[in-house]
């Protein structure tokens, strides 16, 4: 009676909680995270319960074969909603009519071979493995995909290996017991659907905060980056100044001011359209020349900042004059030229400095040598020191 009421509770849970991401996906619009992919799991994990309920005993055939196939669904649906939230698009309900007809018609075949013992058993093995396999995957997520979810990575792993180990002691208990060790009333029975109301009450309430974590993270970047090139802006480049000189290890930094030359006569010419095209691809010289770790930035207009870090005035001229020259050789094509046009820069580059809150007075020393290079013909890097 007690595990019946469990798994009661566990059935509204999972239906709740499937109206809640279909709810929180149509709030999302383009980008849903997965959370309609979760609301199908959780659909089909609670109509799974739900059959476990009302279908009879375990032993029963139709029911039973319908309740297994729903029961391995749901968390290979799981598995498919975290793809898409870790951007990475796949297909849904493909891949779910296939495995759906594959599982029922080895069902099928092993009720007919082996036996209802052996069906059930089979159940208990792929859900251990499938939990295995997701465990692993998560804690690999920890170190590539999800570098900035490891503690809730951590989380999720602990609670996923737990599940696949109670898989894998019904998967012994039956082979041990037979069927007696599915039966309602037994202790351990009362443990796993416990332990399921446990992960129904906890996991729902996680991914909608790995959703509000990621629209959070998704706005502050907005915030600190430039919408036409994605670069960073000035926010983002002080906040990413402020974090490398909090560093014990950082080293000293140059500033290096870059201006399209003649940009006005470009708009006037061409258009504004093809104008962010080439503060675009100008972005993407920047980007492509600046070494790792550098912070290249959208000052704004047709000016750019990179700030070459742990490097001495050697590497910074060096850097300065990769940068012109990539800019000299680039091309931008598109929005109706005729013909693509190229463009060049004039580069200012300041003496070393060592904290965030000198940046405006070396913008300004960068600036000075910017202009005497905008005086002495354009196309040219100038630094303070010459």
């Amino acid at each position: 009676m007690v595990t019946t009421v469990i798994l009661g509770m566990l059935c509204v849970y999972l239906l709740c909680f499937s109206v809640m991401f279909l709810l929180i996906s149509t709030r999302l619009n383009g980008k849903k995270m997965g959370m309609e992919v979760f609301a199908l799991g959780n659909l089909l994990l609670g109509l799974a319960y739900i059959l476990q309920l009302f279908g009879g005993p375990p032993d029963e055939g139709v029911m039973s074969v319908i309740n297994h196939t729903l029961t391995l669904s749901a968390p290979v649906v799981y598995v498919l909603g975290a793809m898409r939230f870790f951007e990475r698009p796949t297909p849904v309900l493909r891949p779910l009519l296939m495995l759906v007809a594959g599982y029922t018609l080895l069902q099928l075949l092993v009720q007919w071979l082996l036996g209802t013992e052996a069906r059930h058993a089979m159940l208990a093995a792929a859900c251990a493995s499938l939990f295995l396999a997701m465990t692993v995957a998560v804690l690999y997520g920890r170190r590539t995909f999800a570098r900035d979810l490891r503690v809730e990575m951590l989380v999720f792993a602990v609670l996923i290996g737990g599940i696949c180990i109670l898989n894998a002691m019904k998967f012994a208990m039956i082979l041990k017991g037979g069927l007696a060790a599915l039966d309602m009333g037994s202790g351990f029975q009362k443990v796993f659907y416990l332990y399921m109301s446990f992960l129904a009450t906890v996991l729902p309430p996680s991914a909608v905060w790995l959703v509000l974590r990621r629209l959070t993270d998704e706005l502050r970047n907005l915030a600190a980056h430039d919408p036409l090139t994605q670069l960073l802006n000035r926010r983002g480049l002080m906040d990413a100044l402020d974090a490398h000189f909090r560093s014990r290890t950082a080293g000293p930094a140059y500033l290096l001011i870059v201006d399209i030359d003649h940009f006005k006569s470009i708009n006037d010419t061409h258009g504004h359209n093809v104008g962010d095209l080439v503060l675009t691809r100008v972005a993407e010289v920047l980007k492509a020349t600046a070494r790792q770790g550098d912070l290249v930035c959208r000052l704004g207009g047709e000016e750019f900042v990179v700030i070459a870090l742990d490097t001495d005035s050697a590497g910074a001229l060096q850097l300065a004059e990769r940068a012109r020259a990539a800019i000299e050789l680039s091309q931008v094509a598109g929005a109706g030229l005729s013909e693509p046009i190229r463009c060049t820069a004039t580069l200012g580059v300041s003496h070393e400095f060592n904290s965030a809150q000198a940046f405006d007075e070396f913008l300004q020393q960068a600036d000075a040598s910017l202009y005497r290079g905008k005086t002495q013909g354009r196309n040219r890097v100038e630094w303070e020191g010459e």
